[in-house]
């Protein structure tokens, strides 16, 4: 009996053993790998109208049975230290010139999400690239959206990552170049390009555009591409003036800020991109109930990434050397990792100047002219 006892319970341990050896799901946003999967050479452009999303599909009516104690201890993926190690043909810089320790490059960052989560990655993005390449670099999160194209343009950054609207007016105004767009996991495999979402309440009853009249609204930034310019277009072209029709609106700052407000019920209503409810780290451990309170009623049209810009006149050396340091890191596990802490990266990849000129066009067509904005 004992010698029964004893083969059940190991066989037992045998099972359980094998349960948590199962694979998990695959995360919400893209994992680390050797090279990400690469995305259509061109995201499909929206048209001037975002088209309405299909109905969002059912949620699951029954809870799934829970898996025994010993099946429910899944292991917890552990996210491996980046590698910083110097690259070799890196530049190198003299005391008093830029890159050296008393003169660092500087990388402005836009404020699209939480502030600290923001700064803490990108500290740690610049202190491995400037491991990678023997340079010195500092990041700095910009007070807006205006501010980061603002420091670009004044030379006191010398590379960016600024959102889709921004890096558009920064071209257009300060000959600022797009360098690298960023991949994102989307519907499954890492893309380019990505959408905007119009959020509610649910104890605001909003179901369409249309039902917006006469409630408040939450945007992000008036440079925010997704928070702010494509609503203002949809919001237009459903016949809803923002300024007259909305019983009030404000910036929140961000598309962290823009969740939260709709989920307190400070704003009827907002814009954000797809999803924030779900991709931002602070918002599912903070409100880790948003999607029972917090609608997405409709859903834009593609909208191409944001991604890395580079100053008029920066060296093409520092230019080379920023830009294979960050590719390294985005085909690094543990640089990978730090991406998707910045602004949800799955990877990043070269683009050529011309990337965002197709959606300047089309949102011209529409009634937003990048250029009218320049001063």
């Amino acid at each position: 009996m004992k010698k029964f006892l004893l083969l059940t319970l190991a066989l037992a341990a045998v099972f359980a053993l094998a349960a948590c050896a199962t694979p998990t799901a695959a995360p919400t946003q893209a994992p680390p790998t050797a090279a990400p999967a690469q995305p259509t050479a061109a995201p499909a452009q929206p048209t001037a109208v975002p088209a309405q999303p299909t109905v969002a599909p059912a949620q699951p009516t029954a809870a799934a049975a829970q898996p025994t104690t010993a099946a429910a201890a899944q292991p917890t993926a552990t996210v491996p230290p980046p590698n910083c190690n110097k690259l070799d043909g890196m530049p190198t810089a003299k005391a008093g010139e830029l890159g050296s320790p008393d003169k660092p490059i500087v990388i402005t960052l836009v404020p699209s999400g939480d502030v600290p989560t923001i700064t803490k990655a990108g500290t740690a993005i610049a202190d491995c690239l400037s491991k990678l390449t023997g340079l010195s670099y500092n990041i700095e999160v910009g007070t807006n959206f205006a501010a980061s194209i603002e420091a670009l343009g004044a030379n006191k950054a010398q590379f960016g990552f600024l959102n889709t609207f921004s890096a558009i007016l920064a071209q257009q105004k300060y000959d600022v170049t797009p360098l690298l767009v960023s991949l994102r996991k989307y519907k499954g495999k890492l893309e380019n390009f990505y959408q905007g979402q119009f959020i509610a309440n649910k104890a605001s009853n909003i179901k369409t555009i249309a039902d917006l009249k006469g409630k408040t609204f939450c945007f992000v930034d008036p440079n925010s591409t997704s928070g702010y310019i494509i609503p203002v277009i949809v919001l237009k072209a459903n016949g809803i003036d923002p300024e007259v029709d909305l019983k009030g609106t404000q910036n929140a700052g961000s598309h962290d800020n823009v969740a939260i407000a709709v989920y307190k019920g400070d704003c009827d209503a907002g814009a954000t991109f797809v999803d924030v409810r779900t991709d931002s780290k602070p918002i599912k451990e903070n409100y880790p109930d948003i999607l029972d309170k917090v609608d997405a009623f409709y859903i834009t049209d593609n909208i191409p990434n944001d991604g890395l810009q580079v100053a008029k006149g920066v060296d093409p050396a520092l230019t080379d050397a920023t830009v294979n340091g960050l590719l390294f890191i985005s085909n690094d596990p543990g640089g990978n990792a730090m991406l998707r802490n910045l602004y949800s990266y799955g990877g990043l990849e070269k683009v050529g100047p011309d990337f965002y000129n197709a959606f300047a066009e089309l949102m011209k067509k529409a009634g937003v002219d990048p250029s009218s904005l320049v001063k």
